[in-house]
């Protein structure tokens, strides 16, 4: 795991807005799953087909994070035994805009996948796209490259070129947190909002 890996997806959103946010829908199928954090490898498959999924645990890189656009919430993009493939080969995790079958095997290998649902029916294996190229999951364009965080508190998508930039914000927003004691933010956090109150006209 790279070093977004400890940066959670709050700070990370709290650095970039919302706009880089997957909409909660897409949500972890197991708990309690671990973060995971590195590179997209982005796939596009059409509705009722898995093909360039099932294509890309083959081609995905150890620790990459697999990214798809479905079609469709009515067909499996994978079930157990491609998810126990692409845990054996070092892909970090999968993030489908679509839905799995045999969760249980997922979560009995401890593989990452977060998806808005499961379902039994397969998907058909019929049309090839190409991989890598720019998708939308979740609400939020992915680029291959771009840096994927996703946990229990949601999926931040990281542009690539702002990596650096967005990872240093984020942790010095981490660590300038972990220095605040509860009673100093309480201090603070009283202080804005009663602040926020008087300029709103509040008078209780």
């Amino acid at each position: 795991m790279n070093e977004f890996g400890h940066v959670s997806p709050t700070t990370l959103a709290d650095v970039l807005g919302r706009e880089r946010v997957m909409d909660i829908g897409i949500r972890p199928l197991w708990t309690p799953m671990p973060r995971v954090a590195g590179p997209a490898f982005t796939v596009r498959c059409p509705p009722g087909d898995n093909l360039m999924l099932h294509a890309a645990i083959y081609r995905a890189q150890p620790g990459d994070v697999i990214v798809v656009q479905s079609g469709d919430l009515d067909y499996a993009l994978a079930g157990g035994n491609v998810c126990a493939i692409a845990h054996r080969r070092g892909v970090a995790g999968f993030v489908l805009d679509g839905v799995i079958r045999d969760v249980a095997e997922a979560r009995e290998l401890g593989f990452p996948v977060f998806a808005r649902g499961v379902i039994p029916i397969p998907g058909t294996k019929k049309v090839a796209l190409p991989l890598n190229e720019p998708i939308g999951c979740g609400g939020v364009r992915v680029s291959a490259g771009d840096i994927v965080v996703a946990d229990e508190e949601g999926i931040v998508v990281v542009p690539h070129g702002q990596r650096d930039e967005v990872l240093h914000k984020a942790q010095s927003k981490q660590d300038k947190e972990a220095a605040q004691s509860l009673d100093e933010w309480e201090a603070d956090h009283r202080a804005r909002v009663d602040k926020a109150l008087r300029d709103n006209g509040f008078a209780g």
